[in-house]
């Protein structure tokens, strides 16, 4: 009986880990990826506006 909560539970830590490094990833990449935007309309800034 211990053996088959000890499983479930190792497999779901696992899961929970496991999205948890996925999510944090896909946030960095996403905040990097708004900043190289901003930086490119500021720099293009004086020919966005007329």
């Amino acid at each position: 009986m211990k053996e088959k909560i000890y499983k479930t539970m190792s497999s779901s830590g696992a899961c929970v880990l496991t999205l948890g490094i996925i999510t944090l990833v896909t946030g960095i990449v996403s905040g990097i990826m708004l900043i190289v935007s901003g930086a490119r309309l500021l720099k293009r800034k004086s020919e966005i506006l007329l």
